[in-house]
């Protein structure tokens, strides 16, 4: 008997456990568009981007990606957003999707433009910024920088001899301007020369 009691009450803490991190979870994370208006923006790539993904303004969260189609006639994505209902943003908005960091999570970022026209619940933002692959760009500047040098890394030497000899050439045979083109005079010779002017 008192062995199911307290089974009974651990069901019951862990049923209560259970409840409340499903409630945190769903309103951490609840969308409702109730709680502001819907948007529209088409990119040419949306890379990283998902469903419940921030829309920012300032550095400051306003809403959230509810969906991402793909235009079937233009193979762009089109990217369905909601923005809280408290800020009105001018027809000549402009957004763009950016990362947090190398490996961070994909946002979207809006930057209002001066228009006194303001955007209307379903209107589509006009001036986008697709996403920029960071992984894909620090490959291709690894790749250029190795590409331009050799294999040791150091340019090889002019005129393509050892030592870096730059514009040296042999000399030329059979010529007698050059100091080592002519024996020296043997020792006979030279003691010939004074008994010839004796």
């Amino acid at each position: 008997m008192r062995r199911s009691v307290i089974e009974t009450i651990m069901g019951g803490v862990v049923l209560i456990v259970a409840g409340l991190f499903l409630f945190f979870v769903y309103s951490s994370s609840r969308v409702s568009s109730a709680e502001g208006y819907e948007l529209v923006a088409r990119f040419n790539r949306v890379d990283g981007l998902a469903n419940g993904s921030d829309v920012r303004m300032s550095g400051i969260k306003i809403g959230s990606v509810l969906r991402q189609t793909i235009d079937p006639k233009t193979y762009r994505a089109i990217v369905h957003f909601e923005v809280d209902s408290s800020i009105k943003l001018p027809s000549d908005t402009s957004v763009r999707i950016q990362s947090d960091g190398l490996l961070g999570n994909a946002y979207m970022m809006l930057e209002p433009g001066g228009s006194e026209e303001m955007l209307k619940p379903g209107g589509e933002i006009e001036y986008t910024q697709d996403a920029v692959n960071l992984v894909d760009l620090l490959g291709r500047f690894i790749f250029s920088g190795a590409s331009g040098s050799g294999p040791t890394g150091a340019p090889a030497p002019a005129g393509g001899q050892p030592g870096g000899a730059q514009g040296a050439t042999p000399p030329a045979s059979g010529s007698g301007s050059s100091p080592s083109s002519s024996p020296p005079a043997s020792a006979t010779e030279q003691q010939s020369a004074p008994t010839l002017l004796q």
